[in-house]
C-alpha cells in the first residue's frame, strides 16, 4: 500500500491563516493515513479530497497513495452497487487530476463493466494518448475498438468499387430532381458526402453509435460539409417531422445490409421512412398524373443460395464423433449451435453465421445449381410490410452432385437503380462476407443427385430465416405422388411448394425419447471435434497422477514398517492407507463448455470439479456421465462451491489442494487469455506435491508475410479507396494493431519468412519468463513485410504438445499488422522487439 507522511510547504508569506490551513491539511492527512491503516476507504478518500483542495501544490506527493484510494473505495461502491457514487468519485478524481493516465483507464474499465463502451472507450483514447506506452490501456482500447468500430468498416472503405457503384447512383438520382436526402446508418457519412457532391440541396443523416455518429461529425468537418450535411444521432425510426427535420425528402439513400440482407433492420427502417419520412406521390389534375414521389437507393434485392459441403462449416456446427477420448456422448444429449435455435430460444441470435467462402480452409463444393430464393423491392410499401407476416414459403432444389449437406450459403445481388448494382456473391471480390446456415438434425447428411432438398424460407424478427431443412430421396418422392394420385379427395399437386408441403408433411417422425439440448459456441463444437486435444490432455493428466499413484505410498508405507513391530506401527499405516484411498481433485477452469472434468474422472479415483456456468451445459455433463456409467457423486460444478466467479481459485472445502488445474491460456480468436499468468500464479499456491497445471507452458510462434489483405482490413489507405473524400485519418483512430480470428491456411499471403519462436510462457516454473526478448528473423524471399501472424504451441508436459495452427484445431491465429510495410531482401534480417507485460504481448520490427 503506497504510504508516505507528508507535510504542507509553507509559503514564505504565510500568515496565521496559512496556518490553520496547514495545520488543518497536516490533521487530514494523518486521518487520512490511519484510515487507510484500517482499511477505511470511503473516510480516507474524503479526507484526501480535502486536502487537495487546500493544498494543490501537493498533488504530486499525495498522487500515488489518492489512486491507490481512489480505487480500494471505488471497488467498494461498485459491490454495493453504489454507481452514481463511483462515478463522481471518479470525475471529483479527474477534475484533480485531468492529465492522469492510470486515473482515465481505471475509469473507462469501470464503465466498460457496466456497458457503457462507447464511453469506456472514450477514456481509454485518451489513457493511450496521454501515454503511448501504457499496456492495460491499449490493450483496453484495441479490445473495445474491435466492438465499437467493426473491421468490416475499413473493409468497406477500401472497397473502391463498392464506393464508385454507390457513389454513381447517388449522383443519378440528385441529378435527376432528388434533391432532398436521408442517409439512414450513415456510419462515416461517406455516403451523406456523395450526396452532398452531387449537388443535392438538403442532406440529414443519422446515426444510433455514438462513436459513429461523432466520427461522421469529425469527417463531416473534415470535408468542409457541416453546414450542408445535418447529423442526428438517433435511430431512423425516432425521426420526428418538423422536430428533427424539417420536412419530408425526396430520397433516402441506405447500406444498412448484412450478409443476411435484413438483418440490420432495412425492412422495419424503410416501412417508417415509407410511412413518416418520404415523399409520398399526389394526384394532379383530371388526367390523374402523379408529381414525383420519393425513392430509396438500393432500390430492390434478390437473394440467391446454394447448398455446399464444406468440412469446415461441420466441425463447427455438428458434433461429429461419438466417442471422445474414452467418454460415449449419448443420444440423448443433442448438441447444436446459436445459428440452428428457434425464435424463441433464449440463445437465440443471428439465425446464421458469416464467412468469406471463397477464403474457409478447404473451400466447399457445391451440390445444387444456384437458386432464387425471394426478391424484394424496397420502393413497394405494401411489400415491404407483408415480408413481416407472410408465412414461411417452402421450396424445393434439385440436388446435382453427390456430397455431404453441410450447410446453405446466401448472397444477394443488391440493384441500386435499374442501372447500377452491386453482388454479394463468393465469386465476386467484394467486402461483403456471405450468410451460412448450417444444416443440423438430419438422420443422413449424405446427398446424390436425383435428392431434392427442401426447406422454408421467411423474413421474420428482421432476419431472413431458412429453416425446416430436409432431405427427400427419389425413390420417397416417387412413393409418396403414387399414393396421392391413388386418394380422389386429395387435392392435385400443381406446383412444387405443394409437393415439397407434403412431402415434408409425410416425414416418419422419430420415437419418443428425453433429449437434453446443449447449445454451444461454434468454438465449443470445433472443440468437442478436436480428437487430439483430448487425447492429449487425457494422456497427461493419466501420466500426472500415475506420478501420484496409491501404489508409490503403499509401497513406501511398507518399507517403513518393514523394522517395526505390527502392533506399534498399526495406526501410522492405518492414517497412510486412508490418504492413498483419498480421491485425486482435478479442476477444470477452462472458458464455456468442456468435457476435461469427465475424462479426469474416467482415470480411477478421481474427483473432478467443472466450472461450467449454464444451467443446460451441467445437465449434458450429468447425463454424460452418466451414459459413462458414473456415480452420481463422482463430477461437482464448481461455481456451486463459490459465491461468485472471481473466487473461482480457492481450495475445495474439504481442504484438499488440487492435484491438477487445467486453465484456459489461449483464446478462440488467437489472442492470449487475459490474466492468465495472475491465475497461475494462484493456481501453483494451490497445487499439491507433484500436481500440475494444465498446460505447463506456451510457445508463441510467428512468421513475416507480405498480405495485402490484412494491410486493407486493418486501416483505410488514404483517399484514393474513398474517391477523395478524407476519411482515413479519423477511422483509423481505432485501428489496432493485431487482427484476430485468422486462418493462416486460407489467408492470401505471401511468407517472407520460416517460424520463429516469439515467446515463452511458462505457468509452472515463472521464473523462466522473461518480459521482454528481442527475435533475429532470417528472410528467405524478398517482398514487403507487412505483418507477422502468430499462433501457439501449447505444452500439457515436455512430450504431449497442441498446435493451434493445426487442422483439427478449434483455436484461430492472429497477426500483427506493421503501419508501414518494411521493403526486404532475402538473405537480410530482421529484428523483433517482443514485450510481455502482464498478458499483453506486443510485437514490433526494430
Amino acid at each position: 500500500m503506497p504510504n508516505s507522511r507528508l507535510r504542507p510547504r509553507r509559503s514564505a508569506g504565510s500568515g496565521g491563516g496559512a496556518a490553520g490551513r496547514d495545520e488543518l491539511v497536516s490533521r487530514s492527512l494523518q486521518s487520512a493515513e490511519h484510515c487507510l491503516g484500517a482499511q477505511d476507504f470511503g473516510t480516507a478518500y474524503a479526507h484526501y479530497l480535502l486536502v487537495l483542495s487546500l493544498a494543490p501544490e501537493l498533488k504530486d506527493d499525495v498522487k500515488e497513495t489518492f489512486q491507490y484510494t481512489l480505487f480500494k473505495w471505488a471497488e467498494e461502491l461498485d459491490a454495493l452497487g453504489r454507481i452514481p457514487d463511483l462515478l463522481g468519485c471518479y470525475e471529483q478524481a479527474l477534475e484533480l487530476f485531468p492529465d492522469d493516465e492510470v486515473i482515465c483507464n481505471s475509469m473507462g474499465e469501470h464503465l466498460f463493466r457496466m456497458g457503457f463502451r462507447d464511453e469506456a472507450a472514450g477514456y481509454f483514447h485518451k489513457a493511450v494518448k496521454l501515454n503511448p506506452d501504457f499496456s492495460d490501456a491499449k490493450e483496453n482500447f484495441y479490445r473495445v475498438a474491435n466492438w465499437l468500430v467493426e473491421r468490416w468498416h475499413f473493409i468497406m472503405l477500401n472497397d473502391i468499387r463498392r464506393n464508385r457503384i454507390y457513389n454513381a447512383a447517388i449522383q443519378k438520382a440528385v441529378r435527376s430532381g432528388y434533391k432532398s436526402v436521408l442517409d439512414i446508418g450513415t456510419g462515416t457519412g461517406i455516403l451523406s458526402i456523395f450526396a452532398k457532391k452531387a449537388g443535392a440541396h438538403s442532406v440529414y443523416a443519422c446515426e444510433l453509435s455514438k462513436t459513429m455518429y461523432e466520427l461522421a461529425c469529425d469527417v463531416v468537418a473534415a470535408n468542409k460539409m457541416e453546414a450542408g450535411i445535418k447529423l442526428l444521432h438517433m435511430k431512423s425510426l425516432d425521426i420526428e417531422i418538423p422536430k428533427h427535420i424539417p420536412e419530408r425528402v425526396s430520397l433516402v439513400v441506405t447500406e444498412t445490409v448484412d450478409a443476411g440482407l435484413f438483418g440490420e433492420g432495412i425492412v422495419e427502417s424503410l416501412i417508417h421512412a415509407w410511412d413518416s419520412l418520404l415523399l409520398q406521390p399526389k394526384m394532379q389534375g383530371d388526367d390523374g398524373s402523379c408529381e414525383k414521389c420519393g425513392k430509396v437507393i438500393p432500390a430492390s434485392a434478390v437473394i440467391f443460395g446454394v447448398v455446399v459441403e464444406c468440412a469446415e462449416i461441420r466441425r463447427h456446427h455438428r458434433v461429429g464423433i461419438k466417442d471422445i477420448a474414452g467418454i460415449h456422448l449419448p443420444t440423448s444429449v443433442k448438441f447444436q449451435s446459436p445459428a440452428y435455435c428457434p425464435l424463441d430460444s433464449e440463445e437465440a441470435l443471428e439465425p446464421y453465421t458469416t464467412e468469406k467462402m471463397s477464403r474457409v480452409p478447404g473451400g466447399y463444393l457445391a451440390l445444387t445449381e444456384h437458386f432464387e430464393i425471394m426478391t424484394v423491392d424496397f420502393n413497394n410499401l405494401q411489400e415491404l410490410k407483408s415480408l413481416a407476416t407472410k408465412k414461411p414459403e417452402k421450396i424445393g432444389i434439385p440436388v446435382s452432385k453427390e456430397g455431404t449437406l453441410d450447410a446453405v450459403v446466401v448472397w444477394f445481388v443488391l440493384q441500386l437503380d435499374d442501372e447500377h448494382s452491386l453482388s454479394t456473391s463468393p465469386s465476386e471480390e467484394t467486402c461483403w462476407e456471405q450468410a451460412v446456415y448450417p444444416v443440423q438434425d438430419l438422420e443422413d447428411y449424405r446427398i446424390k443427385p436425383g435428392d431434392h432438398v427442401t426447406m422454408e424460407v421467411s423474413c421474420q424478427d428482421c432476419y431472413l430465416r431458412i429453416q425446416s431443412i430436409q432431405v427427400l430421396g427419389l425413390e420417397h418422392e416417387m412413393d409418396v405422388v403414387k399414393s396421392f394420385t391413388k386418394n380422389e379427395e386429395s387435392p392435385s399437386l400443381g406446383n412444387e411448394a405443394e409437393l415439397c408441403s407434403a412431402l415434408a408433411n409425410l416425414q416418419t417422425s422419430k420415437p419418443d425419447s428425453v433429449e437434453q439440448t446443449c447449445v454451444l459456441e461454434s468454438t465449443e463444437i470445433a472443440l468437442l471435434n478436436n480428437i487430439p486435444y483430448h487425447e492429449g490432455f487425457k494422456t497427461a493428466m493419466r501420466k500426472v497422477l500415475s506420478a501420484l499413484t496409491p501404489e508409490k505410498l503403499l509401497q513406501a508405507v511398507g518399507t517403513r514398517c518393514q523394522s517395526e513391530e505390527v502392533k506399534s506401527g498399526s495406526g501410522q499405516n492405518e492414517n497412510s492407507l486412508q490418504s492413498a484411498r483419498d480421491p485425486y481433485y482435478v479442476l477444470d477452469v477452462s472458458e464455456g463448455f468442456s468435457i476435461l472434468p469427465i475424462i479426469a474422472g474416467s482415470l480411477g479415483q478421481v474427483k473432478p470439479y467443472s466450472s461450467v456456468e449454464k444451467d443446460q451445459h451441467r445437465i449434458a455433463l450429468d447425463l454424460i456421465s452418466e451414459a459413462n456409467h458414473f456415480p452420481k457423486e463422482t463430477l461437482e460444478f464448481w461455481l456451486r462451491h463459490v459465491e461468485d466467479e472471481s473466487a473461482m481459485l480457492q481450495r475445495p472445502k474439504s481442504d484438499k489442494l488440487w492435484s491438477i488445474i487445467i486453465l484456459d491460456v489461449i483464446e478462440p480468436s488467437g489472442l492470449i487469455q487475459q490474466e492468465i499468468m495472475e491465475k497461475a500464479a494462484i493456481s501453483r499456491c494451490l497445487l499439491q506435491s507433484g500436481g500440475k497445471i494444465f498446460p505447463q507452458y506456451v510457445v508463441m510462434l510467428g512468421l513475416l508475410v507480405e498480405s495485402q489483405i490484412l494491410v486493407e482490413e486493418s486501416a483505410v489507405q488514404g483517399t484514393e479507396c474513398t474517391l477523395g473524400v478524407n476519411i482515413a485519418p479519423f477511422i483509423n483512430q481505432f485501428q489496432v494493431p493485431i487482427r484476430v480470428f485468422l486462418d493462416l491456411s486460407s489467408l492470401p499471403c505471401i511468407p517472407l519468412s520460416e517460424p520463429v519462436e516469439l515467446l515463452r510462457l511458462d505457468l509452472m516454473t515463472p521464473y523462466l519468463n522473461t518480459s521482454s526478448r528481442e527475435v533475429k528473423v532470417h528472410i528467405c524471399k524478398s517482398g514487403q513485410v507487412t505483418a507477422i501472424p502468430f499462433w501457439y504451441h501449447v505444452y500439457l508436459d515436455e512430450e504431449i504438445r497442441l498446435d493451434t495452427s493445426s487442422e483439427a484445431s478449434h483455436w484461430k491465429q492472429a497477426a500483427v499488422v506493421l503501419d508501414n510495410p518494411i521493403q526486404v531482401e532475402m538473405g537480410e534480417e530482421l529484428v523483433l522487439s517482443v514485450q510481455h507485460h502482464k498478458s499483453n504481448v506486443s510485437i514490433t520490427v526494430k
